[in-house]
């Protein structure tokens, strides 16, 4: 589905005419495409870490903040977007705002690194099964968004799966709960900046908030003997000095698709990233996937089949809409 900006004005305004007031909104096109590029790349990124060993999750994510910093410049210079960064710089409650956002990121790297480098990916999945619902419901009562009634069929069937995946893993899921809350918080944070606040500039201020705590986090793990830059082989330091290009691209992408999208249709589409990550956990590291985590998974597979149906119907409907003449 295509959002009035995507369409001729005229069709557009016969769109918004049509629709009911309070109905779902028409799906951006170039939001869609934007989100289920970054959720598929932030799918594989466990192998990228893991392809990094023996490097820790702090010295990874010392490198992915500063090297993130140094992108950015760079696509601000090419781009031109110096200029409206540092007038950002002087709006002391986008300043403050996205070094809240800095943080909830920071707090996200970390977890999500730590999960995979230590072999807990499938657990990872699970938080990122999570946030769809955090993000939703952040939508609902935070923003006033409105979910039709297939889509709470979705939630609900979502909310099953999450505690029977919960209950089978046999502990209290920290790093699936970290996860899902430190990403649901900053999608929200995104959100809210949107229209004030480009991508590029955006992770830019992200960074820049956090580039001191990631230059004490490299100054202590040489300290302690365990920086690995440059001391592994060419082809480790290559794969870490492309930590920033790694860890840039999929944000700027979701940042894009969060200015474009409801924050419901965008907490949806996150599924394909632990979709990716559980294939990855159990395919190709082999992870151990008891009964309880199969059922889980199932049902979370039947709200995304009860979604897509949702999504197809919309489709249809606002298409009838625009092909109806004024």
């Amino acid at each position: 589905m295509n959002s009035p900006a995507d369409r001729p004005a005229e069709t557009a305004g016969a769109a918004s005419a049509a629709r009911p007031s309070g109905g779902p909104s028409p799906l951006s096109r170039s939001g869609l495409g934007y989100a289920v590029s970054a959720y598929v790349l932030w799918g594989f990124l466990p192998v990228y870490f893991i392809a990094l060993a023996p490097s820790g999750p702090v010295e990874i994510v010392a490198w992915r903040i500063l090297l993130s910093l140094v992108f950015c410049a760079l696509l601000l210079a090419v781009t031109r977007g110096w200029r409206p960064f540092w007038a950002l710089l002087r709006d002391r409650r986008v300043l403050f705002t996205m070094g809240a956002a800095g943080v909830l990121i920071f707090v996200n790297w970390l977890t999500y690194v730590y999960a995979a480098v230590s072999g807990q990916v499938v657990e990872a999945a699970l938080g990122y099964f999570i946030n769809p619902i955090v993000t939703v419901f952040l939508g609902v009562l935070v923003l006033r968004e409105r979910l039709s009634t297939m889509q709470w069929v979705a939630v609900g069937i979502s909310i099953v799966a999450v505690v029977v995946l919960a209950v089978g893993h046999g502990q209290f899921p920290w790093i699936a709960l970290v996860l899902a809350f430190s990403f649901g918080f900053y999608g929200l944070i995104k959100k809210r900046v949107g229209h004030r606040v480009d991508a590029v500039s955006g992770l830019t201020l992200e960074t820049l908030w956090l580039a001191p705590v990631a230059a004490g986090l490299l100054w202590w793990v040489a300290a302690s003997g365990a920086l690995t830059m440059g001391t592994v082989s060419a082809w480790h330091t290559v794969l870490l000095a492309c930590a920033g290009a790694v860890t840039a691209v999929p944000l700027l992408l979701f940042a894009a698709a969060s200015r474009r999208l409801p924050l419901i249709h965008l907490g949806f589409i996150q599924y394909f990233a632990p979709f990716i990550q559980f294939l990855v956990g159990v395919l190709i590291l082999r992870e151990p996937m008891p009964i309880e985590r199969w059922i889980g998974f199932a049902l979370v597979w039947v709200a995304l089949i009860v979604l897509t149906i949702d999504l197809v119907r919309n489709a249809r409907a606002t298409r009838k809409v625009v092909a109806e003449p004024v």
